[in-house]
């Protein structure tokens, strides 16, 4: 109900997010889209719903580097870190963009770079106006960024993470919906279910298998939770916490297919559902529409 109220908002209040898409320009029959509607909605259903990845927007659409910027972030490795985020180019976005970044990475020259980088880069001509007075102070260049997009980039690192242990669980074949001994849990509408790490500092490891997993994974990454204390700003560090594995749907609905009005062609489909805060309705779409290339479709 809308109501006054004396209570502050905050976003701990959110119960989820209701989406309602529309998919179009769909190709196959109206019979073959149905089939393959019930068999996926079979699955998720018989699974208990969609492995809680994050999305690929996470990390990045266009340009997925925020999750390498943290890596190097957590390993205290600032100049590889800033170079990254300042000049680690991606054939995806705008030529301008992309050739300044190029023209950075070939000559570490911040000067020329602060006159070359396009005016939208606001974010990186920050760093930049930093770098080209103190070439070597890649720290406090971080410091003239927001500490909301510093504390981005240490996140992304830890979904990237949480998304390498989840994929390893599936390919090793242990349920996401039944827990195994040493396995961590969360509470999820009133029921205990598996959750995974979110690496932090002071979030202890699984035991079990799940522990076995994020220790071979952690070893790979060469990287040990306490890393996620960055001594040299403390504020963008990451404590650690559990992730549910499964995103349930709720109030999953599909319409029967019908004429794209765009594309008349073609045809369409609408849903509908509700997903708790934090899960990513790309995941869901990406299960029903089986996208080939994320950095194309967004997802």
């Amino acid at each position: 109900p809308l109501r006054f109220s004396n209570e502050k908002i905050h976003s701990k209040m959110l119960l989820g997010n209701q989406f309602h898409i529309i998919i179009r320009e769909i190709t196959h029959s109206s019979a073959k889209i149905e089939q393959r509607i019930r068999n996926i909605q079979n699955e998720l259903e018989n699974a208990g719903g969609v492995p809680n990845f994050f999305g690929h927007q996470r990390f990045g659409t266009k340009r997925a580097i925020t999750h390498l910027v943290g890596k190097h972030i957590v390993k205290g490795e600032w100049e590889k870190a800033a170079l990254t985020y300042l000049a680690k180019p991606s054939e995806f976005e705008h030529p301008e963009s992309r050739q300044a970044r190029q023209q950075l990475w070939k000559t570490r020259d911040f000067v020329e770079a602060f006159h070359n980088f396009p005016f939208q880069l606001r974010q990186e001509r920050m760093m930049l106006s930093h770098l080209a007075k103190h070439p070597r102070d890649f720290v406090d260049a971080f410091r003239r960024l927001p500490t909301k997009l510093c504390q981005l980039f240490v996140q992304a690192y830890q979904a990237y993470l949480f998304n390498k242990f989840i994929s390893e669980r599936i390919k090793r074949g242990i349920s996401l919906n039944q827990t195994q001994k040493g396995d961590h849990t969360v509470t999820v509408d009133n029921q205990n279910c598996l959750a995974l790490l979110m690496v932090g500092f002071k979030q202890p490891l699984s035991t079990g298998i799940q522990g076995e997993i994020e220790k071979e994974i952690l070893e790979e990454e060469n990287l040990t939770p306490e890393q996620f204390h960055i001594s040299l700003i403390p504020q963008i560090s990451a404590a650690g916490r559990l992730r549910s594995a499964l995103m349930p749907i709720k109030d999953l609905f599909l319409t029967k297919p019908s004429t794209d009005s765009v594309n008349p062609s073609k045809r369409k489909v609408e849903l509908s559902f509700m997903l708790g805060k934090g899960s990513y309705a790309t995941v869901v779409l990406r299960e029903f529409m089986k996208t080939r290339n994320p950095v194309t479709a967004g997802f």
